[in-house]
């Protein structure tokens, strides 16, 4: 494989890229259930369908979902001379999460510091293979976890995901104020469930309500990335371990999270350009 023309770009506080990971994704919720990890997945196979090399970190401590969504399942990574742990792969995305080390019903029973040390540890202890992006899909909150990610791990840009309704909006403003104070910029929002069209007759219905992720955007000056549909084999085709973006390579919902990854690259394009890498470190003697 030619090597990528992806290049490194910087994150927040001056934190350096880390080894093999040229840019880092972070994938946010203000609340659960509102689909951040299937956008994830999708997200992460639609930048892969356009060329890039891309990893996906389960940071969900508490409930991992990326090894099911990725089709990987009750695997277990294995260890490397080097004391790190080689990725699996879920077509073709390499994956890390913490489904893989413990026994799927055994419940993570962890304070804050345990969870984020597990999270530091899957991150560089794991032997990613040249990302271009590595997708970090994140705990629902602005709890452990986003606090370790902002303050030690390098992040080019965050999403946040969201349905319409006022009560997942609010969330959103915390985690969108969150990612404000810790120097973290953001991509934009996904809308997520935006409408539903009955498979019978064909009429579309707001169920959760319109415009919202439109009105919480414009609010904080944010692009509005993508309004994905409510539709029932999305949910079907994350639980067989086959996202809609390779199940159903061409559909609509397909093509629209083909755009939203057209759009997460050019958000990173636009920033400044890493050349930390190029610089040999300076010992004095």
């Amino acid at each position: 494989m030619t090597e990528s023309i992806i290049k490194s770009h910087v994150a927040q506080n001056g934190l350096k890229p880390l080894p093999n990971i040229k840019n880092i994704i972070a994938v946010a919720s203000g609340k659960g259930g509102v689909g951040k990890s299937t956008v994830t997945a999708n997200l992460a196979l639609a930048l892969a369908a356009q060329g890039a090399r891309v990893g996906v970190l389960d940071a969900d401590i508490y409930g991992p979902s990326q090894p099911l969504m990725l089709g990987v399942g009750d695997k277990r990574p294995t260890a490397l001379e080097d004391k790190k742990m080689a990725p699996l792969i879920g077509h073709g995305i390499q994956t890390m999460s913490i489904g893989y080390l413990v026994e799927a019903d055994t419940a993570t029973i962890w304070r804050g510091p345990m969870v984020s040390g597990a999270l530091q540890q899957m991150l560089k202890d794991t032997a990613w293979d040249k990302l271009d992006y590595l997708l970090v899909d994140l705990p629902p909150g602005t709890g452990d976890i986003q606090l370790t990610m902002a303050q030690k791990i390098p992040v080019t840009t965050a999403l946040v995901v969201t349905t319409p309704q006022d009560i997942a909006l609010l969330d959103v403003r915390k985690a969108y104020n969150m990612f404000r104070k810790v120097g973290i910029d953001m991509a934009g929002v996904v809308e997520n469930m935006a409408t539903h069209t009955c498979s019978e007759c064909g009429h579309s219905e707001a169920i959760f309500g319109s415009g919202g992720g439109d009105r919480i955007a414009r609010q904080y000056d944010l692009p509005l990335l993508a309004q994905l549909p409510l539709q029932l084999n999305i949910r079907e085709h994350a639980d067989s371990g086959k996202p809609t973006v390779v199940a159903e390579p061409d559909s609509a919902v397909t093509k629209i999270f083909l755009d939203l990854a057209t759009k997460v690259q050019a958000n990173i394009a636009a920033k400044k350009v890493d050349h930390s890498s190029k610089f040999p470190p300076i010992v004095v003697a």
